[in-house]
């Protein structure tokens, strides 16, 4: 006797990621790896992973695709550096939030649901951000930033930030004294844990791909600001480790991108009368510092301190490469 054809079971919908959780990697392997397994474990809140390889020499394109198949992997063949890279990444993003997550990180706790839950709680805020440590739990501040003003660049040209690093008066871009254990409202949310909508980042066209590395977070903060309104806001709850500047090995090149990036920041940002002032002071904190060292080195005040001048002069020999921006 012919059997009945069997009844076809209804077949659910695919979830819906709530975040796409994007990820830019070059040369960090095992970092990223740990990092995607960090998400994996602490992360409930549907979502999915797009992680784009900015042409890693170091097999980081097929250890991620051997370890993590259901991962979108983008293998690129040029490095797009960290801005356009993100820019590449959200147009395959699905979700109703994107969060930009460095590689060189690791989720603790359930942070990334944390943060989710707190941008639910505070939508007036725009951009969001959490509270970052380093590898053996103390403070890595960099998770936020003040805006850079003409007083913030004479503590910084003048060494007032450096010497009284703990008050917020003499230095204003790093919220000096303030430890991040508290709520607060920032200028500046830090692209290794930085929490948008998908519809304010397409509102803002994202990250201006003039800015390769450094800057891009900030660019795209005081334009939320000015334009959208924004008012970024971090909290304590969401809690990573963040390792710095782990695809940046050579310190002189990494200064170099970020005082190229700063100098735009001046010109794009800074009240118009201020810009040449600001520009010129900013200019001479390499041959400053390289001094300064020098003398703490010839006085032996300070290790390493002979090291630190000879990088500070090599940043200012090569000032053609920055003094002007990305002109």
């Amino acid at each position: 006797m012919p059997q009945p054809d069997p009844i076809p079971m209804p077949v659910s919908p695919p979830v819906r990621p709530v975040v796409s959780i994007l990820v830019i990697s070059y040369n960090t392997r095992e970092m990223t790896l740990d990092c995607l397994r960090s998400v994996r474990e602490q992360t409930s809140v549907p979502h999915e992973l797009i992680v784009l390889d900015n042409a890693s020499s170091d097999g980081s394109a097929a250890a991620i695709a051997a370890e993590f198949p259901d991962v979108m992997l983008l293998a690129e063949q040029v490095n797009h550096g960290f801005a356009k890279a993100n820019n590449i990444a959200a147009t395959h993003a699905k979700g109703e939030y994107l969060l930009l997550l460095n590689p060189d990180t690791v989720v603790l706790d359930g942070a990334l649901d944390k943060l989710l839950a707190f941008a639910r709680k505070t939508p007036e805020a725009r951009i969001w951000g959490g509270r970052t440590v380093f590898a053996d739990g103390s403070l890595n501040a960099a998770s936020c930033w003040r805006r850079m003003t003409l007083w913030s660049v004479i503590c910084g040209t003048t060494g007032l930030s450096a010497v009284f690093r703990n008050t917020p008066f003499f230095n204003p871009e790093g919220y000096g004294g303030w430890d991040r254990s508290t709520e607060r409202q920032v200028d500046i949310v830090t692209g290794c844990l930085f929490l948008i909508s998908r519809a304010d980042w397409d509102a803002l066209g994202g990250f201006d791909p003039v800015f390769f590395m450094y800057g891009e977070e900030a660019d795209l903060c005081l334009r939320a600001e000015a334009q959208i309104g924004a008012k970024p806001r971090v909290t304590p709850e969401a809690v990573i480790i963040h390792y710095n500047g782990a695809s940046q090995q050579v310190r002189s090149d990494k200064m170099v991108r970020l005082l190229r990036a700063k100098h735009d920041l001046i010109q794009r940002h800074f009240p118009a009368w201020q810009r040449p002032i600001a520009s010129a002071l900013f200019a001479l904190q390499p041959a400053v510092r390289s001094r300064a060292f020098a003398l703490m080195s010839r006085l032996g005040l300070r290790k390493g301190a002979g090291e630190q001048a000879r990088v500070w002069g090599e940043i200012w020999d090569r000032r053609a490469e920055w003094r002007m921006g990305h002109v």
